[in-house]
């Protein structure tokens, strides 16, 4: 007997199950659903409930909170996409007079804006969108309190701005505009701005005694493109497909590559704590496993998605609680569960169907100064330099098709990477941002810089 390697073993099934009962047995949940993602399905989805005989399924909406924040940066990323806006634009180009202009777009997309983490006035995630109803009501009259681009300050009304910038690019409001260019081609049909019927009801746990109360729904107005969506783990499993794989329909690959890129200044507890933030994604490093998504509340509300790239691993969490569960660490159990108990069978090996013979020259060792390195070509045409020993400098270069390669990451991130032959046409060393690198260490017929002693390598008598 054979199992599909689309279906997860009972034994993985069942640690899923156990963790989300202990997530909702001891975070006070009235109930918790989650589902975990794989092969670019969803292969297993549960839940756990307060109330007996009732198991919310995939299509049961949750507030999710600033998991909105994602899908109002999908829709930043498809106007820079087509040209009408750059990521390095300030804010004041496009949307003048809202006196945080001096911001770029991607310094609002990373929370890099300086701007402050709320809106003044009365708690806005519990008061009517009316009491908001100008960009000036939601950034105040200092909305600055950082130097543009020098620290991650997290912000919602930076989301607000941007909100604010879809609609006057695209002259549409922005729930309008996001159904039409993300909701309806992904097929998202059970995400919308405003509760749908089966929705959960969110309420607060008291923290000191098994008793609820009710919390209020409010239409989050200005402020809607920082957290006013409602999905379902269903939508949720789809949209985590899309960040791993991109959709052409929406944005590319490359484009959400980009977005889980991390953008924002790291300060001394991020570093220690293994988290960034890119382009509307949070990233973190846990038990070495690199994973993006978002997390998000609001009253009554809790919700998690996280991705594991590598793993081919995702997951949705969702409740109905003001607080309680730990959604992020439970989002991130899932996935490792998965990933340890099944882990990624790779595709199988194939030889390249053709390769070209200069490329291939250049393959193998090399040489900075006495650091020994190896350049191999990849299965997609590019090349990859690597260290052959410990930590080290290392890049892929993309091909650029006049014989040079660009580096996309690390050190050498934009560098360009050249073969120098000699003038018979053999190879004599490699340029990499005016590094020489040599078939030998210090290679004395290469024009190494600074020379080479023309006594050569010795021993010490």
């Amino acid at each position: 007997m054979t199992t599909s390697q689309e279906e997860l073993l009972p034994a993985t099934r069942r640690a899923l199950l156990h963790r989300i009962a202990v997530a909702q047995t001891e975070g006070r949940a009235p109930s918790l659903v989650a589902a975990v993602v794989r092969g670019g399905r969803t292969v297993w989805h549960g839940a756990r409930t307060s109330v007996d005989g009732h198991g919310p399924d995939e299509n049961v909406q949750y507030r999710i909170g600033s998991i909105t924040k994602t899908f109002t940066a999908v829709l930043v990323l498809r106007l820079r996409d087509e040209g009408l806006l750059d990521l390095g634009d300030p804010l004041e180009k496009h949307l003048p007079g809202t006196g945080a202009g001096e911001a770029t777009i991607a310094d609002l997309l990373a929370h890099t804006g300086g701007l402050a983490a709320e809106s003044p006035g009365p708690w806005w995630e519990r008061t009517p969108g009316s009491l908001r109803p100008e960009l000036a009501d939601v950034l105040g009259e200092q909305p600055q309190l950082h130097p543009v681009g020098r620290r991650f300050h997290y912000s919602n009304p930076g989301y607000t701005v941007l909100g604010a910038l879809i609609e006057k690019l695209r002259g549409a409001p922005w729930e309008e505009v996001l159904r039409r260019e993300v909701l309806e081609p992904l097929g998202l049909d059970g995400t919308s701005a405003y509760p749908r019927a089966p929705h959960a009801g969110g309420w607060a746990v008291h923290p000191w005694a098994d008793v609820l109360l009710p919390e209020p729904g409010e239409n989050l107005g200005r402020m809607a493109p920082a957290g006013q969506l409602w999905s379902t783990t269903a939508d949720l499993a789809r949209f985590a497909v899309f960040l791993a794989q991109g959709d052409e329909r929406v944005l590319s690959a490359e484009t959400v590559r980009e977005m889980r890129t991390p953008a924002a200044p790291m300060e001394a507890a991020d570093v220690a704590d293994g988290t960034s933030c890119g382009l509307g994604l949070q990233i973190q490093h846990r038990h070495g496993r690199l994973l993006i998504g978002h997390s998000g509340s609001l009253p009554g509300f809790l919700a998690n998605l996280t991705v594991s790239i590598d793993d081919d691993v995702a997951s949705v969490v969702l409740a109905n609680c003001t607080s309680g569960p730990p959604l992020s660490t439970v989002g991130a159990d899932l996935v490792r569960i998965v990933a340890e108990a099944e882990p990624r069978i790779p595709e199988p090996w194939r030889p390249l169907p053709e390769v070209d013979a200069g490329v291939l020259e250049l393959v193998g060792p090399w040489y900075w100064g006495t650091y020994a390195f190896a350049l191999r070509l990849t299965s997609d045409g590019s090349v990859a330099l690597e260290p052959l020993s410990g930590s080290g400098r290392r890049s892929r270069f993309r091909a650029n098709g006049d014989g040079t390669w660009t580096g996309l990451e690390g050190y050498y991130a934009g560098e360009l990477l050249r073969a120098v032959r000699r003038p018979d046409g053999t190879v004599s060393h490699l340029d990499l941002g005016s590094f020489v690198f040599t078939r030998q260490p210090y290679d004395e017929e290469a024009p190494v810089p600074g020379g080479v002693d023309p006594d050569g390598w010795r021993g010490i008598g």
